[in-house]
């Protein structure tokens, strides 16, 4: 079967969904509560242990097989503008993202800003905190950075959505 990215994960959501299931179904089904004056087979749930362990081992193999493709597709495609791979922007794209947080602070900072030690500071000398760079140079560098973050997750999403892999599920 053929499958993009984006395709391969709402197939293992779903494969997901379909285990917790099984797997809450079989908690509530395995035993159960009976009384002495009960009949025990009117309140025996219906639980088939064989086909339960069977069902659950088929979605758990298609799981191990969609994630090793998705693995081996995510470490071969290269993403065509910036000639990595998929993998090394999944790693790319967090450090921009961090690298973005910090300017943004930085951006934001005045050239000088009083420091104040709190109600109980004695000292009638004043501090000054300085900012030890460009404030306007750090937001130029943050409106750049921005903007490639959104270029390299655009970049990611296109081959997430359009080059598709095969998988044998």
């Amino acid at each position: 079967m053929k499958l993009t990215s984006a395709q391969a994960s709402k197939v293992l959501r779903k494969l997901n969904e379909e285990l917790k299931t099984l797997q809450v179904r079989e908690e509530n089904t395995k035993s159960f509560i009976a009384s002495i004056e009960e009949d025990i087979e009117s309140v025996r749930p219906d639980y088939d242990y064989a086909s339960m362990q069977t069902e659950q081992k088929n979605i758990e193999f298609k799981i191990r097989k969609l994630k090793h493709a998705l693995n081996v597709f995510n470490t071969t495609q290269i993403i065509p503008e910036y000639n990595i791979t998929i993998d090394e922007m999944l790693v790319y794209l967090p450090q921009l993202t961090k690298q973005c947080s910090k300017l943004s602070s930085m951006k934001d900072a005045l050239p000088k800003t009083r420091n104040n030690q709190g109600y109980y500071h004695n000292s009638s000398i004043i501090d000054y905190r300085y900012a030890n760079y460009d404030p306007k140079q750090a937001e130029e560098d943050y409106f750049s950075l921005n903007n490639e973050l959104a270029k390299a997750q655009t970049a990611l999403d296109i081959v997430n959505n359009t080059v598709e892999f095969e998988v044998d599920i």
